[in-house]
This record gives C-alpha cells, structure tokens and sequence, in this order.
C-alpha cells in the first residue's frame, strides 16, 4: 500500500516523482506543481512530465462527478477543498521547519557574538589595568582617562598637590572647627560606659533590601533629620528610609554589584546629596528634583580600576574621598565632581577611609591590619598605623572621634 508524501493518506490516483522517487496523489501533486514547480519535498525542479502514474489493481473508475445541486456534488466540493487546506497545511509545515532552523541559528550567533564581546571586555579591562600599573610603578602620569566615564576628568595637579583655593578653603576650615572644638565642653548627660552596656533596642526593622541576597553593608545618618538615614545592601540597591514614617523615601538603583559604603552631603546652602560607593568600582551621586520630589542621578564617577572600599565627605563639604582595592585613594570636587587628585598607587589595597573632622588628614584602612595616615593638602604620608602583634585582619571601617584625638 502506498501513502501520499503530501497528505499521508493512501492516493487514489498514485504517482512517483522520478526525481525524488516519493509516491503522491496525482490530483495533489499536480496543484503543487501549478503553483511552486517544485518537489515538496525535496525542493528540486519538478514538472508533470516528471510524475509516473502507478498502476495498481483493481482498478476502479471515479464515478462521474455529480452536478453541484446534489449531496455528491458537496462532497466533491469539500473534496477539493480538503485538498487546497492538506496543500497549505503542508506548505506550512515547511515555512514552520525553516524559520526554527533560521532562528536556532540566529540565537546560536547572537550567544557567541556575545560570548566574544565579553571575552573582549575582559582582556581590555585587563590591558588597561596593566597599563595603569606599568605607568604607576614608572612615574609617569596618565595622559588620558583610562576607562570610559561620564564625565571628563579635570588634570590632576602636577606633585600630587591640591590647587591653591581648595587648599585655602580647607585651611580656613581647619581653623574654624579647632577654635570650635577646643571651646567644647563634654555635655553633662553624656553616657557613661555603664549605662552604654545597659541599652537595649527599642526599634526593630524587619526588613529594607531584598532578601537574595540578603544583608546591609552601609548605613549613614542624617545630620539634619536623624530620623531619616541611608542604607546600601548586597542587593544593589541604595535605599533612603524614614524612621518617623517607617518608610521608604527613595530606592536608588544604578550600581551593578553590591554596595560598600553610603554618605549624606549636608551643606546650608546647597542640595543635599546622596552619596554611595560600590563593588562595580564606581561611585553614584544622586540629588533630589525639585520639580517632582524625586532623587535622581546626578553623576557617576568613574576614576578608580578597582572596588571603591571607602568614601567620606570632607568637613568643607565640597569635597568628596574615594579609597579603592587599586591601592589609590582620590578627592573629587563636590559641584562639578571632577577629579582634584588621585594619589601615587601604594603598596596594597586600601580597605576603607575615613577624614579627620577637621579636615587636614585623612586615613585609609588596608587588609594587613595597618592604617596609613595622609597631609591631605600635600598628599604626603603623615603616619603610618601599626595593629599589635596579631593574627592579621582587614580594617573594614574605622572613625576619628569627635574631638579629633583618637582613631
């Protein structure tokens, strides 16, 4: 017994493709070639001198087709009308097979084009970092910007020296926070260590960043509304939370790993700006619009070619402190966000920052349990911090205290 290549049935009127050798019905095979001169199958150029009719017994005659009055002349309508719906079902079929095909090809290709691309990301992140470290060790300063920002970065000053009116403003602030501080006596009610052990929580915040992955790496309170404080998580995400409301203010989203360190500018005067500090090497400033309320970027600083580890805002509030796992710290000018200086690299990683509330020094951690002391005007090392004998650990945050004296 045959069956029709085409509607899978057995042919009344078999025929072979003497191309192909498939067996369709004549009656089928015949609009096909009417229509696309080629083999279903196969493709190929088909004519109807191609086909062989089969001789197969018995042999019976169709009936005479009936007039179109009749039920036999339905069915025969709906006979020729099968016959067109199996031949378009059947073109479908194909068209369907051909653009799988077209389409797992095209994702096979949109994945190793992508592949390539990172790869050659990679070896030019590589490329550039050796670069920076092969002109550090050489002493020679960087020509152009190293990796792409959204911003172009001022000249870094020659001998590592800050211009001379951010040096006068940070001397003019030295002098105005230490006649303050030497003025200032401790309050009375100041707590005792004793009553410090005796504290206990008054608030708990059942969550504020998502839950995968889960954890708050830095938190920042506000000097001008203690209710409202600033938190940044291993999920990305920046939030600005409300204590007074138990709300969410704001949920800042733009770093692409997870966050290391948040900070408030808080200048009479000036926009206050959100400040955060990430894993992607990239450090975000957002501000509020005064049209609609809302924090919106206001830059995205691109200097350092490791991890941001720390960020602190100067005392004078105009400028901003970077420390990075590239063994460079760098300042930034708080109202254009140029880079003002980027310090020589040193001998390891910087792990976190923290400046001096007078503002003329600021400290860097490392993961060897030292702390390096810098002139922040000159950039010259001040001090260096040794932990005593002991297993080494990573200064992750560290503060000066209020007066200034200790650390």
């Amino acid at each position: 017994m045959f069956f029709c290549a085409i509607s899978g049935e057995p042919p009344q009127d078999p025929v072979v493709s003497s191309k192909s050798g498939h067996v369709y019905e004549k009656r089928l095979i015949q609009k096909y070639i009417n229509e696309n001169g080629t083999d279903p199958i196969t493709g190929e150029k088909l004519e109807e001198g191609d086909l062989i009719s089969v001789k197969a017994n018995p042999n019976a005659a169709p009936p005479r087709p009936p007039t179109h009055s009749s039920i036999p002349a339905l069915l025969t309508a709906l006979q020729s009308e099968w016959d067109a719906l199996v031949l378009e079902t059947f073109t479908l079929k194909q068209q369907y097979n051909s653009t799988r095909q077209e389409l797992s090809y095209a994702l096979y290709a949109q994945d190793a084009a992508s592949r390539v691309v990172a790869r050659l990301m990679r070896e030019r992140d590589a490329a550039r970092e050796a670069l920076a470290n092969v002109q550090a060790s050489m002493g020679i300063t960087p020509t152009a910007p190293a990796a792409d920002v959204e911003m172009a970065e001022e000249p870094v000053p020659s001998g590592g020296i800050l211009p001379d009116n951010v040096v006068a403003q940070i001397d003019e602030t030295h002098q105005k926070l230490s006649a303050l501080r030497k003025k200032r006596k401790a309050p009375a009610d100041y707590a005792t260590p004793a009553q410090v052990k005796t504290f206990t929580a008054k608030h708990t915040i059942p969550s504020l960043h998502s839950a995968s992955p889960a954890g708050i790496t830095s938190i920042a309170v506000s000097e001008v509304n203690r209710s409202q404080f600033l938190t940044g998580g291993n999920d990305k995400i920046v939030q600005l939370y409300d204590r007074s409301t138990d709300k969410v203010l704001a949920s800042l989203k733009g770093h692409t790993k997870k966050i290391n360190h948040v900070a408030f500018r808080e200048h009479e005067g000036d926009p206050t700006l959100l400040l955060s500090a990430g894993a992607d090497k990239i450090a975000r400033v957002w501000s509020q619009d005064a049209a609609s309320g809302e924090y919106i970027p206001r830059s995205t600083i691109k200097t350092h070619k490791g991890e941001v580890t720390g960020l602190a805002v100067h005392p004078t509030s105009t400028l901003l402190g970077l420390a990075s796992q590239d063994r460079t710290y760098s300042l930034h000018d708080l109202t254009t966000f140029g880079q003002l200086y980027r310090s020589p690299q040193a001998d390891e990683p910087f792990s976190s920052m923290a400046i001096h509330p007078d503002g003329t020094i600021i400290a860097v951690g490392t993961p060897t349990s030292t702390i390096q002391i810098y002139d922040i005007r000159s950039g010259g090392v001040a001090a260096t911090l040794v932990a005593p004998d002991s297993t080494p650990f990573t200064v992750n945050t560290f503060s000066f205290s209020e007066n200034g004296y200790h650390l």
